[in-house]
């Protein structure tokens, strides 16, 4: 008999426990905020280079089928339009999730290196204090890569626009860093994670595995563009900021955009 009221006690506890867990699963899942809502870009704000805040060049940013398209269909040649896409509200700690793909061809006389090549940008400041010829925001980059359907080219990797980052406890200023994950060729669905734990921690996760873990991400004090920021009594170590999606010569899809925040650490 006591043996078989043990035997109910540990179930229970086991039963209970499940019901905990998944009570803060469910609640979690209520808290995810969807950045894109499938119809329009109404919560977000383009910057292209040499164009005018708030001018998406070329219809480039666009809605179809319930995907947040980056299109060259009306491009001659690139001519070194880099555009970014900004949602309008700025966060420190949260977990970022999204499904990209890449697709079709290069825009004709781009860059080489930026075949398959985009990036989630976080940490940066307003869109509003780009200049007007400015390429790439001040901020960290979680880059984004498509393989070329022979070679290594993992995805989930670092750069850093006007900033650095900390490694293994160290200031790293190599400007992109390879990171751990597998290549992805052709045009599959690949999922981005980022959990950004404001200036203490971030960690990249490709189709939920682990591949990048790091700290202490910093303004580039020998950098023009930070430079002014700091000038302008901007903190040197980045804690927070706007999330921008990249267009940068390949056409590029995303989905299924959503922020569950963070409690402050």
């Amino acid at each position: 008999m006591k043996s078989t009221t043990k035997i109910i006690i540990l179930a229970l506890g086991f039963l209970c426990s499940f019901a905990v867990a998944g009570e803060k699963k469910s609640a979690e899942s209520d808290n995810w905020i969807q950045l894109f809502n499938g119809k329009d870009l109404n919560d977000w704000t383009v910057k292209f280079t040499n164009s005018e805040l708030g001018v998406n060049y070329k219809d480039t940013f666009r809605v179809e089928d319930g995907v947040l398209k980056v299109s060259y269909e009306n491009y001659e040649t690139f001519n070194n339009k880099f555009g970014h896409i900004f949602y309008n509200t700025p966060y420190s700690n949260y977990r970022l999730r999204l499904q990209y793909r890449f697709t079709g061809e290069q825009a004709a006389e781009a860059p080489e290196w930026a075949y398959r090549n985009s990036g989630i940008m976080i940490h940066s400041p307003a869109p509003s204090a780009m200049r007007f010829d400015q390429a790439f925001p001040v901020c960290v980059e979680v880059q984004l890569l498509g393989g070329n359907g022979k070679d290594e080219r993992p995805t989930g990797n670092i750069c850093s626009p006007s900033s650095h980052v900390t490694l293994n406890g160290k200031i790293d200023k190599t400007h992109c860093i390879n990171s751990t994950s597998k290549t992805y060729h052709g045009d599959q669905w690949v999922t981005a994670e980022i959990e950004v734990r404001g200036n203490t921690s971030i960690k990249h996760f490709i189709n939920g595995e682990l591949v990048f873990d790091y700290g202490g991400p910093i303004l580039d004090d020998e950098d023009p563009d930070a430079k002014k920021l700091l000038d302008a009594g901007a903190d040197k170590a980045m804690s927070g900021g706007y999330i921008s999606l990249q267009a940068e010569s390949h056409p590029v899809e995303f989905r299924k955009i959503e922020l569950l925040p963070l409690p402050n650490s």
